[in-house]
């Protein structure tokens, strides 16, 4: 069953120039299956305008499906419908600075960012592994950190530090100060949980 919100991204999308969305998205568009084809951890997605389905004949990107649908259609859809062609700042900016980011740290929108720490806490390696696979650049914030992709001009960037004699292990997460001139608050927030999920 498709939610209200969702049904309102496909008839808006729908409504779009496939041409201005493939500039501003940074995606492609086959004409002959009416699909747009999306990049997200490296792995291609398929929006069907006419079936209103995403679908990928990836394994890993219909694992994220699967899994991790309610986020990656909410957050697909509406990145289609709103991104915007302009470079990335490079300065980096924690969720609870983005105007209204307080909402990160709210009920259920709190990210998974201490389990996250969890899993990985003794283990640098598992952590650059499972971003590898997502085909996520290795950056040099914390003990270890990456750059993953869940949309072509959304980067989130994860920092995990590790557990010692003195502090627990923690995680972070920062997105380019951008995003807020992309998006809409919730779709980033759904960005940003998408991407600490599937790195779990």
């Amino acid at each position: 069953m498709i939610s209200s919100g969702e049904e309102k991204a496909w008839q808006t999308l729908k409504g779009l120039d496939p041409a201005e969305v493939c500039k501003n998205a940074a995606v492609l568009y086959d004409e002959k299956y009416g699909n747009y084809v999306v990049k997200s951890f490296c792995t291609d997605f398929y929006v069907s305008l006419e079936k209103k389905i995403i679908k990928s004949t990836d394994a890993t990107g219909e694992a994220v499906i699967k899994r991790h649908g309610y986020f990656f259609i909410h957050s697909c859809l509406w990145y289609l419908v709103h991104a915007k062609d302009i470079p990335f700042a490079g300065r980096l900016l924690k969720p609870v600075n983005i105007k209204g980011g307080e909402i990160f740290f709210r009920g259920s929108h709190v990210l998974p960012l201490d389990n996250l720490a969890k899993r990985y806490g003794d283990d640098k390696e598992g952590f650059i592994k499972r971003g590898k696979e997502l085909c996520a650049e290795a950056l040099a914030y914390g003990d270890a950190s990456c750059k993953l992709f869940p949309m072509p001009r959304m980067p989130v960037i994860l920092v995990l530090w590790l557990a010692d004699d003195e502090f627990p292990p923690r995680s972070d997460l920062l997105l380019d100060s951008t995003c807020e001139i992309q998006l809409p608050l919730d779709i980033i927030w759904s960005m940003a949980m998408l991407s600490v999920l599937v790195m779990m």
